[in-house]
């Protein structure tokens, strides 16, 4: 079997993290990884926002609880260092479908040197607030972006799950 297929196959969401970041070589490259993703007509409507600084990591971590209805104090993005955040131009009618594609670049591209990860929702709601806004403008991000997701990443503090097994019906076959 390739080792594409095998990545495919073994990489898990983790929810429990160690401290420590990745190394900048890696970040770097699953970065790269989510800028080869297909996007409608080439267009390449999403961005891509690596954030490694603890201060707006926890800004972040916080906003996201809040519109989970969390308490103060949980964190959403379960003790991850760092994230990437996708976000895409909703002024492209395939903007959602691009940006999941890059987010499904990045968790594989994670999984392939061996740095776990769990994609976390709630960012099209993050940054359709002012908070969110205001984030993006400090940035220099401006556009019509829709956030498709944030891709928590680092190494599990603890084994992850096996695959649960693949239900009968996934698959339906016209020969």
């Amino acid at each position: 079997m390739g080792e594409t297929l095998k990545v495919l196959e073994t990489r898990r969401s983790c929810r429990a993290y160690k401290p420590e970041l990745i190394e900048e070589e890696k970040l770097q490259a699953i970065i790269k990884a989510g800028t080869y993703a297909a996007t409608g007509m080439g267009k390449q409507s999403p961005i891509i926002i690596a954030v490694t600084n603890k201060e707006l990591r926890d800004r972040l971590s916080v906003m996201n609880a809040e519109i989970m209805g969390q308490p103060k104090g949980f964190d959403p993005f379960y003790g991850a260092p760092e994230l990437l955040i996708v976000l895409a131009d909703k002024s492209m009618p395939t903007y959602i479908y691009d940006g999941s594609l890059v987010m499904g670049n990045l968790m594989n591209a994670a999984a392939d040197l061996g740095v776990d990860s769990c994609w976390i929702h709630r960012a099209k709601e993050e940054f359709e607030s002012e908070e969110g806004k205001e984030i993006l403008k400090t940035l220099g991000i401006h556009g019509d972006y829709e956030g498709i997701g944030h891709l928590v990443l680092g190494y599990a503090a603890a084994p992850l799950k096996a695959a649960a097994p693949r239900k009968d019906d996934y698959v339906y076959y016209v020969r």
